[in-house]
């Protein structure tokens, strides 16, 4: 039997993996890192947040210039990291980039009473990146609402979006559980209390509602509202696997102020040796055919004890 979580008995989690992975893990330096690529695994290494950032907004507009009239194409983007969504609509605007024939797909949005969080929710997705990226834009170059596709408790819509332009990349942070969106571990409950799902199993999880772990919620209590746990909602709704696989590259970007040292490195080690396991859903892309990391240099950081 596996053990149980360290900080959530009622959870699967990265904590009841096997010793020897998370040791192995621990022992990756910056120096090793860029040994861990494979093919289908690429490991990039910035030395400046400005590089870092940058790069990321290129996405966006490596994306965006691939759609055309008979072959729309946009990207699924991310709420954390944030500092990008600025830089898109700048590059945007001086290149006078057209976007009529491009598409978005936000890739989270929390649910608040039972519907997902609008424009005027304090911590809203969908309200960070219209207010931080789309409404930056010039008019006459923004992309129509219409291609614009967030989430929502009744996901049917969004879900079928997904069938109407190519999603170039799905790009995205890692939370502190091992996420990509709120793509979280599952409860220890049912038919999974032995075992975590399997990654076959997991793999078919569509857009859908979901509880999210209570290292989700500290976290976003940490990175969003100064440690408010109060003021997170425990639900979502979140893109899922499904859509993930339908993109045909998939971009994590690593600052390091979302996870710690030790997280960066465990998904790492798990996608570069390719092992699957749903207590870490970040694993589960060891089986996507293009997987990109991309680090800050300094955001790295050590797996040393250092006493505070």
């Amino acid at each position: 039997m596996r053990p149980l979580s360290k900080v959530a008995p009622e959870w699967w989690d990265y904590t009841t993996l096997d010793r020897e992975i998370l040791d192995d893990a621990a022992k990756i330096t910056i120096d090793t890192l860029k040994d861990f690529e494979r093919p289908g695994f690429k490991i990039n290494i910035y030395d400046t947040l400005q590089e870092f950032f940058c790069a990321e907004a290129l996405e966006y507009i490596d994306a965006w210039q691939q759609a055309t009239p008979d072959a729309p194409a946009g990207i699924c983007g991310p709420i954390g990291p944030t500092e990008q969504l600025p830089l898109v609509a700048q590059m945007v605007n001086a290149m006078n980039l057209n976007l009529r024939h491009c598409h978005f797909w936000g890739m989270d949005e929390w649910i608040v009473d039972g519907k997902a969080a609008d424009m005027d929710y304090p911590l809203g997705f969908a309200k960070a990146d219209m207010e931080m990226c789309f409404s930056r834009i010039k008019p006459e170059l923004r992309i129509p609402m219409e291609n614009l596709h967030f989430p929502t408790e009744c996901p049917e819509e969004y879900i079928e979006s997904w069938h109407q332009a190519r999603c170039v990349v799905m790009q995205g942070g890692q939370g502190e559980v091992k996420h990509w969106a709120f793509n979280d571990p599952l409860k220890r409950a049912g038919k999974y209390i032995d075992n975590p799902p399997t990654p076959e199993e997991y793999r078919q999880l569509s857009t859908r509602q979901v509880e999210l772990h209570p290292i989700t919620l500290m976290q976003n209590a940490r990175t969003s509202g100064g440690g408010t746990v109060q003021n997170v909602p425990s639900a979502a709704v979140t893109v899922g696997p499904v859509q993930t696989w339908q993109a045909e590259k998939v971009s994590i970007w690593h600052p390091g102020h979302h996870d710690n040292p030790f997280g960066m490195r465990l998904t790492t080690f798990m996608i570069s040796k390719k092992i699957a396991d749903a207590a870490v859903p970040m694993s589960l892309l060891a089986d996507h055919p293009n997987v990109q990391f991309s680090f800050f240099r300094d955001g790295f950081g050590v797996c040393e004890v250092e006493m505070h």
